[in-house]
């Protein structure tokens, strides 16, 4: 078994339920044609990396496909408790080094994960900081709780407040490429390649 392992935060493509934010710019439909775009993105991506790679979706497993994949089921009442539990497990499983992305990244590559590998070798914590003050990517070699416990999730502060936490309890922490995803039709249109998906 590898000993690093890449866990990927999925929602699941429904017609509502996803890029909520961009879907009141241009639709629900719409909003489904750029995250599925997204995930596709992801996929190329990830299906080039060499490491395990366990794939975590919001609701079901039914209708998606994952190629060379553990497929699983997000488990938790918010975003930290969803995300401590897949790294608690990948942590039972024997894996010393985890990161977690999300999906609806236009601009994660596999250059951009194995930075974050690497930043491992010497780090406890890694983050990849988004534009909007949360992360787009979080990987450790210990697990911190600390990370996933009363956050302000979804806000411009997350990134700090659980800096400033982890600086407190003296855990070695770095800081890899700064990304930006899609949430809002201001941040679509910085994309020209997925804008061109709801022009068509």
């Amino acid at each position: 078994m590898s000993k690093k392992l890449l866990i990927v935060f999925v929602k699941n493509t429904k017609l509502g339920t996803v890029k909520t934010r961009l879907a009141k710019s241009i639709g629900d439909a719409a909003a489904l044609k750029i995250y599925s775009a997204l995930v596709r993105h992801t996929k190329h991506v990830t299906n080039s990396m060499t490491m395990d790679t366990h794939v975590y979706f919001s609701t079901n497993n039914g209708a998606e496909k994952w190629n060379n994949a553990s497929i699983n089921i997000q488990v938790g009442s918010d975003l930290g408790e969803r995300m401590s539990d897949a790294f608690k497990k990948g942590f039972d499983q024997g894996y010393s080094q985890i990161i977690l992305i999300g999906s609806d990244l236009p601009d994660i590559s596999n250059v951009i994960i194995e930075k974050g590998f690497d930043a491992l070798l010497d780090n406890t914590v890694v983050f990849g900081p988004a534009k909007d003050g949360g992360y787009y990517l979080v990987g450790m070699n210990e697990f911190q709780s600390c990370i996933f416990e009363n956050k302000s999730w979804s806000t411009s502060k997350l990134l700090e407040e659980t800096l400033i936490e982890l600086h407190d309890n003296h855990t070695k922490t770095a800081l890899i490429d700064i990304l930006n995803d899609i949430d809002t039709f201001e941040d679509l249109k910085t994309f020209p390649k997925f804008l061109k998906l709801i022009s068509k």
